[in-house]
């Protein structure tokens, strides 16, 4: 019932329109015992996510993103009940049809944390820290090792030469001025990243890789207690600090005293500049859009902006 996306034309074809998705998710729904239950698509994330009644979440994967459901998948199952806050349930996982594959969780408790931040006082938004925090030094203790059959990049350190090979063209496409494009190569060339080859890979650890206030929940009326995590599609195994790209950009987001915070309950402080390196290496780096979300330092020099997003003091 749903049509084979292997390209990027058939994603913008197929994805975004409802008289399409829709019927192939009641489908699925129907197989999966749940027919006639509610479909509420939701508007965020990258792929087709329904609310199914008020229990269930429907997560739909393309042909074209069809290893992210194996991913999703696995990852939940692998850290289900072991962390401090809970993680979606999975209840099916598998193949559907044209190459698409689909998981069903157990539907999460609370409110998006994007969406509840502007309302916290200062103390929430200090409890949610510290409790996000332990969360992620709970996540990074687990043993990845169960998940390397299905989770990248392998080997980390040809992982970062490959992101670094591209730094600069990255950032050009995505809008970035020259004043801070040219200051990139010395800059990465100037901080020191654990690879393979230094022992560090014995230190590796599970990734979500895009922690961030939109894949937490929190219920207000509760002293604004965490509620969960969720959205693990985009995992890898490798360096811990590489997941304080996210932590910096869009939990702390430059507030002062927060991010030192969370470091201290986290049980680990790193380098602003080592940060920053990975912010311009990360999978999805996009310098031009952070730097209209996020404050900017007075000159455009990039030590001055890890200090300023990833500083102690911040």
């Amino acid at each position: 019932m749903l049509p084979e996306v292997i390209t990027e034309e058939d994603w913008d074809r197929v994805v975004p329109d409802e008289t399409v998705m829709r019927p192939g998710a009641a489908d699925l729904c129907a197989g999966l015992g749940l027919a006639g239950a509610s479909l509420t698509r939701y508007p965020e994330g990258s792929q087709p996510v329904y609310a199914v009644g008020d229990e269930h979440v429907l997560k739909l994967f393309p042909a074209a993103a069809a290893q992210d459901g194996i991913t999703e998948a696995r990852v939940l199952s692998h850290v289900e009940g072991r962390l401090p806050v809970p993680t979606p349930r999975v209840h099916a996982a598998g193949a559907y049809e044209n190459g698409w594959r689909y998981v069903l969780m157990s539907r999460l408790t609370g409110e998006d944390l994007a969406t509840a931040w502007p309302r916290a006082p200062r103390a929430a938004r200090e409890r949610v820290v510290t409790e996000a925090a332990e969360t992620l030094a709970a996540l990074h203790a687990l043993d990845p090792e169960p998940l390397a059959d299905v989770l990248g990049p392998g080997d980390w350190g040809a992982f970062l030469e490959r992101q670094r090979s591209r730094a600069v063209e990255r950032q050009r496409e995505r809008g970035l001025s020259p004043e801070w494009l040219d200051q990139i190569p010395d800059f990465l060339a100037s901080v020191t990243l654990p690879c393979a080859t230094d022992g560090a890979a014995a230190q590796h650890a599970l990734l979500h890789t895009e922690f961030m206030r939109q894949h937490l929940t929190v219920e207000p009326a509760d002293g604004w207690r965490l509620t969960g995590l969720l959205d693990f599609e985009p995992a890898m195994i490798g360096d811990r600090a590489y997941d304080f790209v996210g932590v910096g950009l869009f939990v702390t987001r430059a507030e002062p005293g927060l991010l030192a915070r969370f470091m201290k309950a986290y049980g680990r402080t790193y380098d602003p500049r080592q940060l920053l390196a990975y912010t311009l290496l990360h999978v999805y780096s996009n310098l031009p859009w952070y730097l209209r979300e996020l404050p900017a330092p007075p000159a455009p020099r990039l030590d001055a902006l890890a200090e300023t997003w990833f500083g102690q003091g911040t």
